[in-house]
C-alpha cells in the first residue's frame, strides 16, 4: 500500500511499515518537510497514498474523495503508543478498503467514517 506519513509519526513506525512491504513516503528530510496540510493533502492525492498523522485537521477533508486518512488522537501520546495504534489500525483493514475511509484511533476506541459514494 502507498502511504504518506506526517512528521508526527515515529520513525520506528515508518521502518515497521516498510518492513511490512508498504511504499512509505516520510516527509522528514525531504523538500516537503514542514509543508502545510494542504500541500501534504495534494501530494497524497496525486500519488494515491493513505495519509497517517496525529493532526486532527485532516479529518475535515473526509468528505472529499481520498485514498484513506488515519488519524491517531491520544490523550498522552508518545512514540510507542502512536506506533502501536497505527499498526493496530492497519491490521484492522485491508489495503483496498482504505479508499474514502477515515479512521481515528484513540486510546481505547476506533472510529471509522466512509465518504458516501454517489451513484
Amino acid at each position: 500500500m502507498k502511504i504518506l506519513v506526517d512528521e508526527n509519526i515515529p520513525r520506528m513506525t515508518v521502518k515497521a511499515l516498510r518492513e511490512l512491504g508498504h511504499d512509505v513516503l516520510d516527509v522528514r528530510g525531504t523538500e516537503h518537510e514542514g509543508s502545510s496540510d494542504h500541500t501534504l493533502w495534494d501530494i497524497a492525492q496525486e500519488e494515491k497514498r493513505l495519509i497517517i498523522t496525529t493532526d486532527k485537521g485532516f479529518s475535515d477533508r473526509r468528505q472529499k474523495p481520498h485514498f484513506g486518512i488515519l488519524v491517531v488522537r491520544l490523550r498522552q501520546p508518545n512514540r510507542h503508543r502512536i506506533h502501536e495504534r497505527v499498526l493496530q489500525a492497519l491490521a484492522m483493514s485491508q489495503p483496498g478498503e482504505w479508499r474514502d475511509l477515515l479512521v481515528v484511533m484513540r486510546d481505547r476506541a476506533r472510529s471509522a467514517w466512509r465518504r458516501p459514494t454517489r451513484r
